[in-house]
C-alpha cells in the first residue's frame, strides 16, 4: 500500500490537482466555501429530478398504449410533470452556475496574483534569459485553466460517477443484471479508450503548446524591437522566422484536431452500440411480455442521459489533462526560486547617514568570466563619487550590486555599517534612487511615469520633481500635457525626453542614495547643462554614486574612480588624476578633442 501511496504522490498530475485544490475551498473564506456547498447541492437536486423526467415519459406511454381515454388526464399530468422536470434541471444548473461563478474568479484572480507576485521575485538574471512572450502565455494559459478545472472536477466528474452508479442500478432492479452489467462494461470501454487516446493526444498538445509559445515569443520579441527591425530592413527575416515557427505550430494543431476527430468516432461508437443493444433488448422482452412500452423510452432516456455527460466526460478529461498540463508549467514558474532571497530575519535597513562601503568586492554573472576583481571603495554621507572607465570595465555592475540585483561572491557592502544581504530587499531599494542609462518607461501617461517614484505623490508634487528635471515646460506643451501618452517603453519621446523622466521620477522619490547611471548621456549640451545644475541640487545632501561616460559631468565630485578591466586603477580628484597623467588623464585628453572636433563641425555648418 505503501508504495501505491508513493506512486500516487509522485505523479505529476496528482501533485499539481493537490496545488490547485485549495484555491477552490479556500481557508481564508467562509463565503466561498458556503457558495461551493450550495453549487453541489443544486448539482445533486439537478440530477434528482432528471431522473423524474424519464418515469414521467414512461408513465404517459404507458396509459396510452393500454388504449384507455379515460387515462387521458393522467398520461397530461405525466408529460406536464416531464416539461416541469426539464426545467427544473435547466433552472437548477444556471443557479448553480451563478453561485459557482464568484468561486471560479476568485480562484483565477488569487492565483494570477500568486504567480505576479512571485515573477517580480524573481532575480533579474532570470528575466534576462526568459522571452517576454513565452512567459506571458504560460501565466495567461495556467490562470485561464484553473476556472475550467475547477467546474469540469466539480459538476461533472464527479456528478457522472454518481449517475452511472444510479442508472446502473435502476437497469439491474428493473430489467435485470445483463443490461446492468453492460451498461458498466460500455462505460469502463469508454472511459480506457477516452484515456488511452487522450493521452495519446496529450503529446500533441504539449508539442503545440510549445511551439506556440516560440512562435508567440518571436512575435513579442520582433514588436518589442520594432525600430530595430525598421534599421536594419529586418521585416521579410522577422516575417520569415514568424512563418517558419507558426508553419510548425499549423502542424502540431492539424494533428491535434485530427486526433481529436478519431476520438470523437471511437466515443459515438461505443455510446452507440450500446444504445443499439439496450433497446434491442429491451423490445425482445416486450415481444416476450417482460417489458411495457414505455420501458423502451424509459431505457432510451436513461442512456440519452448517461451518455451526455459521457460524451463530455471525454471532452472534460481532455480538457482537464490539458489543464494540468498548462497549470503544471505556471505550478513549476511558481517554485522557481528566487536566486535573491531576504535572509531568515532580516531587518530593514536603517539609513543614519547613507555611508556606502564596498570592501574587497569580487563578482562574476557566470563561473568563467570574472566582472569584479576586489573592489574596495567608501562614499561618505553626502559625498559624490563618480566611477569612470571603457565599456565592460564593470562600472553599471556596482549599480546592479548595490541595489542587490545580484548577490556578490567574495567581499561586503554596505551601508551605514549593515550588510546588504543581511537587510529586507524591500527597504533596501526603498533608500536608493537611479537614474538609468536605458530608461525604459510604462505605457502610460507622462505624469503617471514621474508619478511612480511615489504613487501617493500630489499632482503639485509631480509637477515640481518635473521642474527641477527640466522637463515641465515641454509636458504643458503637449496637446494633453500631463495626461500624455509615452507609448510603448516611451517611444514617443526623444532619448532626452524619457531620460528627464527619469530624472523627474527619481527627484520625486527623495532617497538618501543617489545612483546616476549615464544620467545625461542622450541630452543635448544644452539640455545637458540645466540639468546637470539640477542634479548638483539634488545630490548636495544625498550619499551620490554617479557612473559617468562623460568626464565633464563630474569634475566636481569628491571623488573619480577609474575601473579597468574590472579593477580600480586609479582614483583621486579631478585636479590629481589629471597630474597622475594615467588612464584618466588619457581619457580626458581624448573627450576634450573630441569636443573641439565638434565645436569646429558646428562652427562650419
Amino acid at each position: 500500500m505503501r508504495d501505491s501511496a508513493a506512486v500516487i504522490d509522485t505523479n505529476p498530475d496528482v501533485k499539481t490537482l493537490r496545488r490547485f485544490l485549495p484555491y477552490l475551498w479556500p481557508a481564508d473564506s467562509q463565503g466561498l466555501r458556503r457558495r461551493v456547498v450550495a453549487s453541489l447541492l443544486l448539482v445533486a437536486a439537478g440530477k434528482s429530478v432528471g431522473y423524474v423526467m424519464p418515469y414521467s415519459l414512461k408513465g404517459a406511454i404507458d396509459r396510452m398504449s393500454e388504449g384507455s381515454h379515460g387515462a387521458v388526464a393522467l398520461a397530461v399530468a405525466l408529460v406536464a410533470a416531464y416539461a416541469v422536470a426539464r426545467f427544473a434541471g435547466v433552472l437548477f444548473d444556471n443557479i448553480r452556475n451563478a453561485i459557482f461563478e464568484r468561486v471560479g474568479q476568485t480562484a483565477a484572480r488569487h492565483l494570477s496574483q500568486d504567480v505576479f507576485v512571485h515573477i517580480h521575485r524573481l532575480s533579474l538574471r532570470y528575466h534576462l534569459e526568459r522571452r517576454t512572450g513565452a512567459l506571458t502565455r504560460i501565466v495567461e494559459r495556467g490562470t485561464k485553466s484553473i476556472d475550467t478545472m475547477l467546474y469540469f472536477i466539480l459538476f461533472n466528474i464527479f456528478p457522472t460517477i454518481v449517475e452511472l452508479i444510479v442508472t446502473t442500478t435502476i437497469f439491474w432492479l428493473s430489467f435485470g443484471w445483463g443490461l446492468a452489467s453492460a451498461t458498466i462494461v460500455m462505460a469502463t470501454i469508454y472511459i480506457v479508450f477516452t484515456q488511452k487516446v487522450t493521452s495519446w493526444r496529450n503529446a500533441l498538445r504539449r508539442e503545440m503548446v510549445e511551439t506556440d509559445n516560440r512562435a508567440t515569443a518571436r512575435a513579442v520579441d520582433a514588436l518589442l524591437n520594432y525600430e530595430t527591425v525598421k534599421y536594419f530592413n529586418a521585416e521579410a527575416h522577422e516575417a520569415q522566422g514568424y512563418g517558419a515557427a507558426m508553419n510548425k505550430w499549423t502542424e502540431a494543431a492539424i494533428k491535434n484536431q485530427n486526433s481529436l476527430s478519431w476520438l470523437n468516432i471511437g466515443q459515438s461508437l461505443i455510446t452507440n452500440a450500446l444504445m443499439g443493444g439496450a433497446l434491442a433488448y429491451c423490445v425482445w422482452g416486450w415481444s416476450r411480455g417482460r417489458f411495457s412500452v414505455g420501458d423502451v423510452f424509459l431505457i432510451q432516456t436513461l442512456l440519452a442521459q448517461l451518455f451526455r455527460p459521457l460524451d463530455m466526460l471525454g471532452m472534460v478529461y481532455r480538457e482537464i489533462k490539458q489543464g494540468l498540463i498548462d497549470m503544471e508549467a505556471m505550478f513549476k514558474l511558481i517554485d522557481t526560486q528566487a536566486e535573491i532571497a531576504d535572509a531568515p530575519g532580516a531587518q530593514p535597513l536603517h539609513v543614519t547617514g547613507g555611508h556606502v562601503a564596498f570592501d574587497h568586492v569580487d563578482f562574476a554573472y557566470e563561473s568563467r568570466r570574472q566582472i569584479l576583481h576586489d573592489v574596495s571603495f567608501d562614499i561618505p554621507p553626502g559625498h559624490k563619487v563618480a566611477v569612470v572607465g571603457h565599456s565592460g570595465a564593470g562600472k553599471s555592475t556596482l549599480s546592479r550590486i548595490l541595489y542587490r540585483f545580484y548577490d556578490i561572491e567574495r567581499g561586503s557592502v554596505t551601508i551605514d555599517g549593515q550588510d546588504l544581504r543581511s537587510v529586507t530587499q524591500d527597504s533596501l531599494r526603498r533608500a536608493i534612487g537611479i537614474v538609468p542609462q536605458d530608461t525604459v518607461l510604462f505605457n502610460d501617461t507622462i505624469g503617471y511615469n514621474i508619478g511612480y517614484g511615489r504613487p501617493d505623490a500630489t499632482q503639485a508634487q509631480i509637477e515640481a520633481a518635473a521642474r527641477e528635471a527640466a522637463i515641465h515646460d515641454f509636458i504643458m506643451g503637449l496637446p494633453d500635457g500631463y495626461k500624455s501618452t509615452v507609448g510603448e517603453r516611451g517611444l514617443k519621446l526623444s532619448g532626452g525626453e524619457k531620460q528627464r523622466v527619469a530624472i523627474a521620477r527619481t527627484i520625486l522619490k527623495d532617497p538618501a542614495i543617489l545612483i546616476l547611471d549615464e544620467a545625461t548621456s542622450a541630452l543635448d549640451s544644452g539640455t545637458e547643462a540645466e540639468i546637470q545644475d539640477s542634479l548638483r541640487a539634488v545630490s548636495r545632501s544625498r550619499t551620490t554614486l554617479v557612473i559617468a561616460h562623460r568626464l565633464s559631468t563630474i569634475v566636481d565630485s569628491d571623488q573619480i574612480l577609474v575601473m579597468a578591466e574590472g579593477r580600480i586603477a586609479e582614483r583621486g580628484t579631478h585636479g590629481a588624476l589629471l597630474a597622475q597623467n594615467g588612464i584618466y588623464a588619457e581619457m580626458w585628453a581624448l573627450q576634450q578633442a573630441e569636443d573641439e572636433d565638434a565645436g569646429q563641425l558646428q562652427a562650419a555648418e
